[in-house]
């Protein structure tokens, strides 16, 4: 068992480190500038900042976050990339930077390019009297940044020059620079080099990146902080795994005590009518989603309008914190029966089912026939002998039943307005707050393996026919 255990373990490691880098693969290519993001919902967010300021205070957030490092050990690219693109901290800034490089190969040239336009850009700075025809010139650059077509830079390029041109101060002072912008993206095309594209190239960083950074602090419980509110996302998700937690626990345990002894039964007086109208009014009920039921219940049962105000309204209870423990546990109990039953009733026919299956399966065996030929007591047939060997079933489903437990319900929380996982998880995606949307990903990963080895471990223990020792030992 220990040497099986070992094993599965061994086998964990590269199966967590491949879902590591799926997880923070899709981080790198999820929408939006995460430092744009914190900045704008922090107090700067929508002030109008200087250029030097702006680029500041990015660069600090940035390498708040870790973003100003190669995002992995090692790129695999041409020889025409340089390996220090990653210091262009501006997402939409090095992603257009390496688009034109994927056009001309000819990346000093494309980077005098750049710095000639940040030139221009910081020189509007330092010509504040001038608003009215900065204005005219500011929103061409910064299109400019972003473009990578020939046609849109050099009409770009033509705005610059004709708004500069309008203004005799920035004539005087920005003419040269203009002009030397035009020259130096006329460079790029002349001196192209796009047989550089075709030579591959290997551009080794260490360990000083965005992954091992990321996992690391993954591995230490260290899940970073929220994008939205700059709350540490371990301290959201306790928030929201409390209630999460609870309930899913209340709607397994009613699930598995109500199926399982209602699946033997079934299995024991099989085509009886027990049988038959169990079997058809789980069905029934297997059949109903949940989402229909809950939206149902809230209507009926938490309004008065139809005369059946039974339950409380939405949410887990509204009492203070101070008031008496018990009063707050009958307050959260009455607030989550209507979701309790939503979320067990589906489960509670699917495990009946799964349970009568396996019973079925076991009674026709031949050991089962000699117990009840030898006048075993009933209960100690059907429950030491029958159900001990059916089982397996119900060992694979509670497999998945840890990352169920932790990711929660979307559908059912959102009508019952109740504050766990499942709506942290879609408040995450909708507004773009990775961190915790990825630390959710793979935590839900890690239950899920633990799940898959405790099922292999609690077959062993309730069939000894079970071996984990490969060997063919006579």
């Amino acid at each position: 068992m220990l040497r099986y255990l070992i094993k599965r373990i061994l086998i964990f490691i590269p199966t967590l480190l491949v879902i590591s880098l799926l997880a923070f693969g899709l981080s790198k290519l999820a929408p939006g500038d995460p430092v744009e993001l914190i900045n704008r919902g922090g107090s700067l967010g929508g002030v109008e900042q200087s250029l030097p300021d702006a680029d500041r205070i990015y660069q600090e957030t940035a390498e708040r976050l870790g973003l100003n490092k190669p995002s992995f050990y090692l790129a695999l690219s041409s020889v025409a990339y340089p390996d220090t693109l990653y210091r262009f901290l501006r997402r939409d800034h090095r992603e257009n930077l390496s688009k034109l490089t994927a056009q001309y190969g000819n990346w000093p040239a494309i980077e005098a390019y750049y710095h000639r336009i940040r030139q221009i850009d910081l020189a509007l700075d330092s010509l504040k009297e001038r608003p009215t025809a900065i204005r005219n010139v500011r929103p061409q650059l910064k299109l400019l940044y972003l473009s990578y077509r020939d046609q849109r830079i050099n009409s770009l390029i033509d705005q610059v020059e004709a708004g500069i041109a309008a203004d005799s101060v920035l004539q005087a002072q920005l003419g040269p620079e203009t002009a030397q912008l035009r020259s130096d993206y006329e460079t790029i095309k002349e001196k192209a080099t796009p047989c550089l594209l075709y030579i591959p190239d290997i551009k080794w960083y260490g360990l000083d990146n965005q992954y091992h950074q990321w996992l690391s602090a993954f591995l230490s419980l260290d899940f970073g902080r929220s994008y939205i509110d700059g709350r540490p996302v371990a301290d959201k998700m306790a928030d929201a795994l409390r209630w999460t937690i609870v309930i899913n626990l209340a709607a397994i345990f009613f699930a598995y005590l109500i199926a399982i002894p209602l699946g033997v039964f079934s299995a024991i007086w099989k085509d009886s009518a027990f049988d038959r109208s169990s079997t058809l009014i789980l069905f029934v009920l297997y059949s109903l989603p949940n989402f229909w039921i809950a939206t149902m219940l809230v209507v009926f049962f938490t309004t008065p309008e139809y005369g059946m105000d039974w339950f409380p309204s939405l949410g887990v209870g509204n009492l203070p914190a101070d008031a008496p423990f018990g009063q707050r546990l009958l307050d959260a109990a009455e607030h989550l029966i209507l979701p309790v039953f939503c979320l067990s009733y589906g489960a509670l026919a699917f495990i009946s089912r799964q349970v009568r299956g396996g019973m079925l399966n076991v009674i026709r065996q031949d050991y089962i026939r000699t117990a009840w030929a030898k006048g075993l007591d009933a209960r100690q047939v059907i429950w030491k002998h029958a159900f001990a060997n059916a089982l397996f079933p119900i060992i694979t489903m509670f497999a998945t039943l840890f990352p169920a437990v932790f990711a929660g319900s979307v559908v059912i929380e959102y009508i019952f307005n109740i504050p766990g996982m499942g709506g942290l998880t879609v408040g995450a995606i909708f507004q773009r707050d990775w961190p915790v949307v990825y630390t959710i990903l793979m935590l839900a990963a890690v239950l899920t393996m633990a799940g898959i080895l405790i099922a292999d471990l609690l077959y062993a223990l309730v069939d000894p026919r079970v071996s984990y020792n490969n060997s063919n030992k006579p």
